[in-house]
């Protein structure tokens, strides 16, 4: 069963800063760029705990993990955060336009605790493979800070609606609105109500949880986990101890992480493609890779535009959504070329799959393309060392056309419904299958250890 519990959030004083200036995106989801911006917006942002800068001097002593520790300590030292007064939930709804079309969704859920478990207890589930790099830098900032600052966003079916409606129709005004940097607002709204907590809870009792961002966060946590119990010596799937209102609370703090839950059953929920751009191959040419993928897929040059000029990413991207079943386009500077599947000729590498993984775009680009026909076994790809993951095509495009990129592939999204057939049946997708858009404001709450 799924154990959720309320929390006494660490929180930004709005009386002391201007919150738009201190929350930030996902530290994997911040460039360079992003990083030097929110460093610039306020001394108070995020950006120094979550993903600090480097300096050429740190030592085992001195470095961006006790950097960020001081950071958070001082902080609260200051009161520019404050500890809650009693434990709460919070409502979240982000209102965005889906990028590329004008439509407008907005997304409900809310933040609160959740008691980590391994996936083997089939109680949280994952959907694609993980970066070991990733998380042993995740470690390290969680050992140093003693804080979660980030959430991970948690998806569950509930086709009733119980948490949203016990959530969501009282009509209170939010206590928090902020606007990001990609015209999305967000909004909060705290609940401290025992009642209706216990209603929440309760309801999530039974849930199965599906990881849709954030593995890394909760590998790590529980792994966190899982080393605590044991230098502790208490029992980590120990029951879970009350407060004086009788609302529930972690048996010890590593036990839980927090998280945003959205229902998918529930409108709101986007996800956008991850393309792939393929880096340092070796002899290289665009016209010699579209001449050996022959030999498994159907190839399609697509032509120049009649200045010359090759098209760009909206019209690459009109020709993907435009072919139907499994298809992505492969640009290199020789040309663009449209990629559909022979399936007889990809099944022998496909066949220590199951049907529903070999029916997935991004499976057969990893299988088929990466390994296959450009040489990248599963390790290489994995450790990041020939292939980038880019949320915009131009900037794919971009990156061939400047030649810090050999080739990119452009790819359909990943389905709500793929996802959850994939996780919910044990398996898992290669890295970076899914971009659930907008992504979950970081600073907005945090949990800490002590």
């Amino acid at each position: 069963m799924a154990r959720l519990y309320p929390f006494r959030a660490l929180r930004y004083d709005p009386a002391r800063v201007n919150m738009t200036d201190v929350v930030t995106q996902p530290y994997d989801k911040i460039s360079p760029a992003m990083q030097e911006r929110y460093y610039e917006v306020s001394p108070y942002n995020l950006i120094r705990v979550i993903l600090g800068k480097q300096k050429p001097r740190d030592t085992d002593k001195e470095n961006v993990y006790t950097r960020a520790a001081a950071t958070l300590s001082e902080w609260r030292a200051e009161g520019i955060l404050k500890e809650e007064a009693e434990p709460a939930l919070y409502g979240y709804s982000q209102t965005y336009k889906v990028p590329g079309t004008e439509e407008v969704r907005e997304r409900r859920g809310f933040i609160a605790l959740a008691q980590l478990s391994d996936y083997a207890d089939q109680v949280v589930y994952r959907h694609e493979q993980t970066f070991p790099k990733h998380k042993s830098d995740r470690l390290a900032l969680f050992k140093a800070t003693r804080a979660y600052c980030e959430q991970i966003y948690m998806l569950y079916s509930d086709p009733t609606f119980t948490a949203e409606k016990a959530i969501f129709e009282s009509g209170a005004a939010p206590e928090l609105e902020i606007t990001d940097e990609y015209n999305v607002l967000h909004r909060v709204w705290k609940l401290t109500d025992p009642a209706l907590i216990q209603r929440v809870l309760t309801a999530m009792d039974d849930k199965k949880l599906i990881i849709a961002d954030g593995h890394h966060r909760y590998e790590t946590s529980t792994g966190y986990m899982h080393e605590r119990a044991a230098e502790l010596g208490v029992d980590e799937k120990a029951e879970p101890t009350r407060t004086a209102d009788g609302l529930p609370q972690p048996a010890f703090p590593e036990q839980a992480m927090m998280m945003t839950f959205v229902n998918m059953d529930a409108p709101g929920i986007t996800i956008l493609p991850t393309h792939r751009v393929a880096f340092g191959l070796i002899d290289f040419h665009g016209r010699e890779f579209a001449r050996k993928a022959e030999a498994y897929f159907n190839i399609e040059e697509i032509p120049n535009t009649p200045e010359g000029l090759f098209p760009g990413d909206a019209a690459l991207l009109k020709r993907l959504k435009d072919t139907p079943g499994v298809a992505f386009i492969a640009a290199t500077r020789d040309g663009d070329f449209l990629l559909t599947p022979k399936p007889e000729a990809i099944a022998p590498l496909l066949s220590s799959l199951s049907p529903r993984q070999q029916q997935l775009d991004v499976t057969q680009l990893h299988k088929v393309v990466l390994e296959k026909l450009l040489g990248l076994n599963e390790e290489t790809v994995r450790a990041g060392s020939n292939v980038r993951y880019l949320r915009e095509a131009s900037e794919a495009l971009a990156q061939v056309g400047s030649g810090n990129a050999d080739i990119a592939f452009l790819i359909k999204p990943v389905t709500l419904e793929q996802m959850k057939d994939i996780s919910l049946n044990l398996e898992v997708m290669p890295q970076k299958s899914t971009d659930f858009y907008p992504k979950l404001l970081s600073g907005l709450a945090m949990y800490t250890l002590d």
